[in-house]
C-alpha cells in the first residue's frame, strides 16, 4: 500500500475530524504561563477548555525567572507548587549592587519572621511542563495559529491555519498577538530596548544571574541579529559590562561558566498603563490576560508571576459563569468584566512600578544617580518584596 496515499487520507481525516470539533466553551489561544494556568484552573473546576498554540511544542526557550511569594501562592491555588518545590531551591537573601560603583547594598533576607516570605528561581521549562501535564490530553493543540475571528451570532468562530473552523463562547487572548481583535481590546506596545538574559541550572546552581537589563544605549552597538549569530559577542558583552560596572566578581565567575547557548537577546514589550484607566481587558465574550494584558520590563521580576495569578483570577471567574444555571450570555459578560476589573488595579501598579525601577536604574541624569548612590539601592531591593506580597486568592471562594 501506498504510504503517502494512506498519509494524506489519515491527514484529511484528521481535518474533518477538527472541523467537526465545534462546541467549545472556552478557547484559550497561547500555551504560554497563563493560557496553562487557565486551562488547569478550569480543569480542576471540572471545565473543558481548548488551548491553541502556535508552536510545535511548549514554548520553553527563554531563561528561568524569579517566582516570588504571590507566584508560589497562585501555583499552590492550582496544585502544582509541591512538586516544584522539589525541583528548585529556595532564596535565602536579596544583595543589589550599585551600577554606579558596583558597591552592594546591605543585604535583605528573605527569610522575615514576621512575614511569610518564599522566593525561588525556577527553571521556565518546568514550570511549563507541570502545568501541562495535569491537563487531559488532547486539551493544548500544538501548530494552530489562528488566522482568523468572525462573529457568529452568540458565539466566535475562530478559524485555524490548517483550516479549522470553532465555535466558541468564550476566547481567551493569553499570547501577545492580538490584531485580530480590530484594536477594540488593548494592544501591546514593542519598545526598543532589549533584555539580555542567561539561563543558568536554577536547580543545581546557589548563585543565581536571572536577567541582565540594558537599555538603548547599552546595546545599541550590534543589532538583535548580530547578537543572534555571534553569541560569543553577546557572552563579553555582558563581562565587559559587569567590568564597567565593578559587579562583584561571583557574577562575572557566573557568566565565564554559562554555555553559550543559555544567553538570549528578546525584545521588550510593555504598555502603557493609563491605557489601562479607558481600556478594558474584556470585550463582550472575549478577554486577554498575560503578557496579551500587562506586558512590563522585568525590573521586578513580576511578569509570570502575574501571569499566574491571571490564570487563577480568570477561571474562578470562568467557572463562576459556566456553571451557573442560567449560563446566558450577559452572565459569561458579567463575570469577564469582573475578571477585568480585579486585575486592572493589580496590572497597572505591577507596569508602572517596573517601568519606574528601570529609569531609575538606567539613568544616567546627574540627580537620579546621586539619589541612586546615596539613597534608592535598599528601596529598590525593598519594591519587589513589597509588590510580590499578594494573594489572588483560591479557585473557590471560601
Amino acid at each position: 500500500m501506498d504510504t503517502r496515499l494512506v498519509s494524506e487520507s489519515l491527514k484529511r481525516c484528521r481535518q474533518l475530524l477538527l472541523q467537526v470539533f465545534t462546541d467549545l466553551d472556552v478557547l484559550i489561544v497561547g500555551a504560554g504561563i497563563s493560557g496553562l494556568a487557565t486551562a488547569l484552573g478550569l480543569h480542576r473546576l471540572g471545565i473543558s477548555s481548548l488551548v491553541l498554540e502556535s508552536s510545535d511544542s511548549l514554548r520553553v526557550s527563554g531563561f528561568a525567572y524569579v517566582t516570588w511569594t504571590n507566584a508560589w501562592r497562585a501555583l499552590d491555588a492550582l496544585g502544582i507548587g509541591h512538586h516544584l518545590r522539589q525541583l528548585h531551591l529556595e532564596l535565602d537573601r536579596l544583595v543589589v549592587a550599585s551600577p554606579d560603583s558596583g558597591t552592594i547594598a546591605p543585604e535583605r533576607s528573605l527569610k522575615a519572621k514576621s512575614k511569610e516570605q518564599e522566593v525561588r528561581s525556577v527553571q521556565r521549562t518546568l514550570l511549563l511542563q507541570a502545568l501541562a501535564r495535569e491537563l487531559p490530553a488532547g486539551t493544548i493543540r500544538f501548530s494552530s495559529k489562528v488566522v482568523a475571528i468572525e462573529e457568529s451570532g452568540l458565539f466566535k468562530l475562530v478559524h485555524v491555519v490548517d483550516g479549522t473552523k470553532l465555535k466558541t463562547k468564550q476566547n481567551i487572548w493569553a499570547s501577545t498577538v492580538q490584531h485580530f481583535l480590530d484594536g477594540r481590546l488593548l494592544e501591546v506596545m514593542l519598545i526598543s530596548a532589549k533584555t539580555m538574559a542567561l539561563d543558568v541550572d536554577s536547580a543545581n546552581c546557589s548563585t543565581m544571574v536571572f536577567g541582565l537589563v540594558s537599555g538603548p544605549a547599552m546595546i545599541k552597538r550590534f543589532t538583535e541579529e548580530e547578537f543572534e549569530e555571534s553569541p560569543e559577542k553577546l557572552k563579553l558583552f555582558v563581562l565587559n559590562k559587569l567590568a564597567v560596572y565593578h559587579f562583584p566578581d561571583e557574577l562575572s565567575y557566573v557568566v565565564k561558566n554559562t554555555e553559550l547557548d543559555c544567553f538570549f537577546v528578546v525584545p521588550l514589550r510593555y504598555r502603557r498603563p493609563w491605557e489601562l484607566l479607558w481600556k478594558s481587558a474584556s470585550q463582550g465574550n472575549m478577554c486577554v490576560a498575560g503578557d496579551a494584558l500587562h506586558p512590563m520590563t522585568p525590573d521586578i521580576g513580576q511578569g509570570g508571576c502575574s501571569a499566574l495569578e491571571d490564570g487563577v483570577v480568570l477561571a474562578r471567574c470562568l467557572a463562576k459563569a459556566l456553571k451557573n444555571e442560567k449560563n446566558s450570555d450577559d452572565e459569561i459578560k458579567m463575570f469577564l468584566q469582573k475578571y477585568a476589573k480585579e486585575r486592572k488595579w493589580r496590572s497597572i501598579d505591577l507596569i508602572t512600578t517596573a517601568y519606574i525601577v528601570g529609569v531609575i536604574q538606567q539613568s544616567n541624569g546627574l540627580v537620579i544617580k546621586f539619589l541612586r548612590k546615596k539613597i534608592l539601592s535598599g528601596f529598590l531591593s525593598w519594591l519587589p518584596l513589597k509588590k510580590s506580597d499578594f494573594d489572588c486568592g483560591r479557585l473557590t471562594d471560601p
